[in-house]
């Protein structure tokens, strides 16, 4: 589970699964009267801005994930809030985003449970500060502390892991068109927009049977609450009353994500909740077609749709910035077999003009039309 880095990257970076064994630290997820209440078993991921690894809850047995976040730096700190933030605005569970247990702030040997908002928690008020400020606040270079997130363990890897081990199967990628729709459509109804949509950060778990999907690592994403038409800018962390907005009004000015599923308009650092849209619609249209790409840094082959441009391939939103009329020719297999609805609906998730793609709610009611039609 990994965060991408902002700016433009020559490839989206991926997580590489890993399972080893771990040393458990002194306290970990645990007051120190109550002692611990997880047992770290194996790590099974490492980012840019943290460590997952797979663990027990001692009392009930249950399996979750435990991602180890040091609060070393500030910029590790802002990507760690806004999952925070982002995971407990949410009021109701979805099946298709991965479940939030708790977030446990480790300090000096001592740990502390988080909760949004906590004026009284001295620690919580200093982590905000320590990411607002943008320097280093909390403890000292021999005393470091820690975020500790549990989440629900999804032991099936992630997208790509999934798609690419198996033969091609359209009735699963129905299914899981309708549950990256449906997962999209809850976020944005409940103001949060992800920006780092990519196989990497879509999770797989079969404990019911049948493969289900959940969208998972929100540490770029953004919490659009509480606010009147005329901000520019989504609040960070402020402002968590279930409002009725329209999303796509409120513009983001942080160009990031990984490369290969950005909208042209995030190249230029101006976009909307579309963009969300337009990453789904690279990652339906490279599942589909069993599109991918080897990544530069981990040499892992990844789905991800692009534009050849002689030898070199270039990520479809950086190539609609340069040419805005360029046609996307989909399928682009001659044996692909894509009803012409599905096709038309990846054609419009992709346009180069936000303002032409369906927002989440439409994308769901013409997905459940297009699929139920193939």
């Amino acid at each position: 589970m990994e965060t991408a880095e902002d700016g433009r990257l020559r490839g989206p970076k991926s997580s590489e699964r890993r399972r080893r064994g771990c040393c458990r630290p002194r306290h970990p997820l645990g007051e120190r009267r109550s002692g611990p209440r997880y047992s770290l078993l194996a790590e099974i991921g490492r980012g840019s801005y943290g460590v997952v690894y797979e663990a027990v809850a001692r009392r009930t047995g249950a399996r979750v994930a435990v991602k180890k976040i040091r609060c070393d730096a500030p910029e590790n700190v802002e990507l760690a809030l806004a999952e925070f933030w982002a995971l407990t605005s949410l009021k109701r569970r979805h099946r298709n985003v991965v479940q939030f247990e708790e977030c446990v702030l480790q300090c000096n040997g001592l740990a502390q449970r988080m909760s949004h908002g906590n004026k009284s928690s001295q620690l919580y008020l200093r982590l905000v500060e320590t990411s607002l400020k943008g320097e280093r606040i909390l403890g000292y270079p021999e005393e470091a502390c820690y975020l500790w997130f549990v989440m629900e363990f999804c032991e099936g890897g992630d997208l790509n892991q999934y798609v690419l081990s198996r033969k091609p199967d359209p009735v699963t990628n129905k299914s899981f068109m309708l549950q990256l729709t449906s997962a999209i459509a809850f976020l944005h109804k409940n103001h949060i927009v992800h920006r780092d949509l990519k196989p990497d950060n879509i999770l797989i778990t079969e404990r019911s049977g049948s493969p289900v999907l959940k969208v998972a690592d929100f540490g770029l994403s953004k919490v659009c609450a509480g606010l009147t038409s005329h901000s520019r800018e989504c609040s960070e962390g402020g402002g968590m009353e279930n409002k009725m907005v329209n999303l796509n009004k409120y513009w983001l000015s942080s160009a990031c994500g990984s490369d290969f599923y950005m909208a042209p308009e995030v190249w230029e650092g101006h976009y909307t909740a579309k963009a969300d849209i337009f990453a789904l619609g690279i990652i339906m249209w490279a599942m589909i077609e069993r599109i991918t790409f080897i990544d530069a840094d981990s040499k892992k082959e990844l789905l991800g749709t692009y534009i050849k441009q002689g030898s070199e391939i270039v990520p479809v939103g950086e190539a609609l910035l340069e040419n805005p009329k360029m046609e996307l020719h989909i399928p682009q297999k001659r044996r692909t077999s894509m009803s012409d609805g599905i096709k038309q609906l990846l054609k419009d998730m992709l346009a180069a003009n936000p303002q032409d793609r369906p927002d989440a709610f439409e994308l769901e009611t013409r997905m459940d039309q297009v699929t139920c039609a193939a």
